[in-house]
């Protein structure tokens, strides 16, 4: 086989290339801290990647999803802790009037009192959480109660507002508004909840000084109380299952990302190791590239 000058030079270009190729290689994985830098780098190192990729990608939604749920039961716990303070409030006030030693001149005050109450339980139905009501059911971008304390909207216990807090696992993160105001009933656009119903039931008592009115008057506030007591600890209990489904999931993500970093991050070591040897090889194919181009006619006619 006759080996020409030329093909001496094609070859030497051509394997100085490949060299250059493996030490940018290196250098990549070395700039990047990455193992590869397109899927045909390495398929297997790439397909893992990407399915660790989207499970992360999943439990940080999740993660999200249930830190919006979080705050949205946390704010609703609190408001019903302030609905609690006024049926409190309107206990205390309906014992005073039931004992009968209220002239009917103190009775008109505890009245006076007793309305605002019920207003501040209208204005309370109608709180929201980051423009959205949380009272409303389905109907977020809608208040509850109208300022006379009828139903604005017609709203049912079915109203539940659902996250997905994992994968198949979902939680409802609201209270729909008849299971405060309206216990037990299906309540329908205009018309009086419970809750509203019993605080007027107490007022007209009070106007007419009837102790025995207020009496029985009180007995319905307690009945308003205690649902509310069973309101607020499903949603602690609803709270606390977030708690428990935050922690597994930040470990989640913790050993996903592990194992993500493990599949795709270069060993700088070993990569600092095999971009010298990768240096070295290109030099020493420049310098026999040097000793190939460097002959000329005039080096054989000497």
């Amino acid at each position: 086989m006759r080996i020409t000058n030329g093909m001496l030079v094609n070859n030497m270009v051509d394997n100085i290339g490949k060299n250059l190729i493996r030490l940018d290689k290196y250098q990549q994985q070395l700039a990047t801290g990455k193992k590869i830098q397109v899927p045909s780098d390495d398929p297997v190192v790439a397909s893992r990647a990407l399915k660790l990729r989207t499970d992360v990608s999943k439990l940080d939604q999740f993660k999200k999803n249930i830190e919006d749920a979080k705050s949205w039961l946390e704010y609703t716990d609190s408001t019903l802790a302030q609905v609690g303070d006024v049926l409190h409030r309107a206990r205390e006030l309906s014992v005073e009037g039931a004992n009968g030693t209220l002239t009917p001149e103190d009775m008109q005050i505890v009245k006076a009192e007793i309305i605002e109450l019920k207003n501040a339980l209208v204005h309370l139905s109608n709180s929201s959480y980051a423009g959205r009501y949380i009272f409303s059911g389905f109907s977020t971008d809608k208040k509850l109660l109208n300022e006379d304390g009828t139903f604005a909207i017609g709203i049912n216990s079915a109203q539940n507002i659902k996250y997905e807090i994992g994968v198949g696992d979902d939680i409802n993160i609201n209270v729909p508004g008849n299971d405060l105001f309206d216990p037990g009933g299906v309540s329908g656009a205009g018309e009086k909840g419970k809750l509203i119903q019993d605080m007027e039931t107490l007022i007209s008592a009070l106007d007419v000084a009837n102790s025995s009115g207020v009496g029985d008057a009180l007995g319905l506030i307690d009945d308003n109380f205690n649902n509310l007591l069973m309101i607020r600890a499903d949603v602690g209990a609803r709270d606390n299952r977030l708690d428990l489904t935050l922690n597994r999931v930040d470990n989640d993500i913790l050993n996903f990302s592990k194992l993500m970093s493990e599949n795709e991050d270069a060993d700088i070591a070993e990569t600092i190791m095999r971009l010298s040897n990768e240096e070295n090889v290109y030099r020493a194919s420049l310098a026999g590239g040097a000793r190939i181009i460097q002959p000329t006619l005039m080096d054989f006619l000497r």
